[in-house]
């Protein structure tokens, strides 16, 4: 596929807000909040970025900005900054 479509916008933002909201109510490894605040704030910071874009149509920068949003969520999951196990919210998990 070769185009960036209403859908698969939908798909991507749905995907990303349900991992945000586990992530947010998810375990932190032992003194790495701050970590965590800072990981969780960049994340909300490219969510409403994307949405920005979305909401203006740019339907392009709106994917990138999605995407570096669940980039940050797979990096917390992976250095442990929230404690998830569900696959299809998060990329590389152990």
């Amino acid at each position: 596929m070769d185009k960036i479509t209403n859908e698969k916008l939908e798909k991507y933002f749905a995907i990303s807000r349900d991992a945000f909201e586990m992530a947010k109510r998810a375990e932190c490894a032992n003194g790495r909040e701050s970590e965590r605040k800072t990981f969780l704030d960049t994340i909300k910071r490219y969510l409403a970025d994307a949405g920005h874009f979305y909401k203006k149509k740019d339907y392009v920068n709106a994917f990138a900005a999605i995407n570096y949003a669940h980039g940050w969520l797979d990096a917390g999951a992976k250095l442990g900054l929230w404690k998830v196990n569900d696959e299809r919210l998060f990329a590389g998990i152990d």
